[in-house]
């Protein structure tokens, strides 16, 4: 005789394994009731759960999860109307206060990050929004991180996304840039000339020291060149002297001096008379072999060869 299982039997069969055996996934929790009650949490692996007592709850996934936070107007402090939106960062930590401590913890997550970003903009002028940007994101963290601890979940961080200020203010922000560009251009261009006019003095200074340098050098040069004639010239005429010297003690020197005077003497008075009108004639014409005698006998004397001035 054979045996028939009913297909309602078979179908109830799956279900009960279905419901027994769960599989759950990694990063995942999943919170289980019993009778309506909280039982446990299960993470991933393989669990046994009691058919048509116990059931699955809540799913939870403990990955950091990203939150657009939806654009809204916030005030500043100097009374401008500016639209912010921003991401919220977050992760469950304690999937049990996450599905009992909040009905849904993303909305508030999201409500509480827009309240606090309209307090921390209106401590804030509008020129500061956009440079106080990091420390408007960490209030944020703190206060939602605070708030957010019953919950079971935890906030990473939070990133103002975009700052859109009103079209007039754009523009005012625009023309105020602008400003600050042609303003930086303008000292770019008066530093750039400034160096330019050190640079062409610092080399007109250059050029006049080498100038006065060279003119040192010159003027050295041409007073060593100087002294070194003189010198030359000086030994020369030491040297000629000593050779005449030497020449008139020689035999026959004194009568070559005396005949070198007479020619000198005769010269020297034939040119006077060319050079002049009038005619001058010496009173010792006749005696021109005295004159020269007496020359002759001044060589004569020792010493430098000339005589000492007369007294008056």
């Amino acid at each position: 005789m054979e045996f028939v299982i009913p297909i309602g039997v078979v179908a109830l069969i799956m279900i009960v394994l279905l419901k027994t055996a769960q599989v759950v996934p990694q990063r995942k929790a999943f919170v289980i009731e019993r009778l309506g009650k909280y039982s446990r949490t299960i993470e991933a692996g393989f669990h046994i759960l009691v058919p048509f007592i116990d059931k699955i709850a809540y799913r939870h996934s403990l990955k950091e999860v990203a939150v657009d936070v939806p654009p809204q107007m916030c005030i500043t402090q100097d009374n401008i109307a500016i639209e912010i939106d921003g991401v919220l960062y977050l992760q469950v930590l304690d999937a049990k206060n996450a599905s009992y401590g909040i009905e849904d913890y993303l909305y508030a997550s999201t409500q509480l990050a827009q309240t606090t970003l309209r307090s921390e903009i209106g401590k804030l002028e509008l020129d500061r929004t956009f440079e106080e940007r990091d420390t408007v994101n960490a209030n944020i963290i703190a206060a939602l991180d605070k708030a957010s601890d019953p919950w079971g979940i935890k906030i990473t961080r939070y990133e103002i996304a975009n700052i859109t200020p009103p079209p007039s203010v754009r523009d005012a922000l625009e023309k105020q840039m602008r400003a600050e560009r042609e303003r930086r251009a303008v000292i770019a261009e008066s530093e750039g000339q400034k160096e330019a006019q050190i640079n062409i003095a610092e080399g007109q200074k250059q050029q006049v020291i080498k100038q006065s340098e060279a003119n040192r050098d010159r003027q050295v040069n041409e007073a060593e060149g100087k002294a070194r004639e003189i010198e030359m010239l000086a030994t020369a005429t030491a040297t000629g002297i000593r050779r005449i010297a030497e020449a008139i003690q020689s035999p026959g020197g004194s009568d070559a001096v005396n005949l070198r005077i007479a020619e000198q003497y005769v010269k020297e008075f034939g040119n006077l008379a060319k050079t002049n009108n009038t005619l001058i004639i010496p009173n010792n014409l006749a005696d021109i072999g005295g004159t020269v005698a007496a020359l002759a006998k001044m060589l004569e004397r020792p010493g430098t060869g000339i005589p000492p001035l007369p007294k008056s």
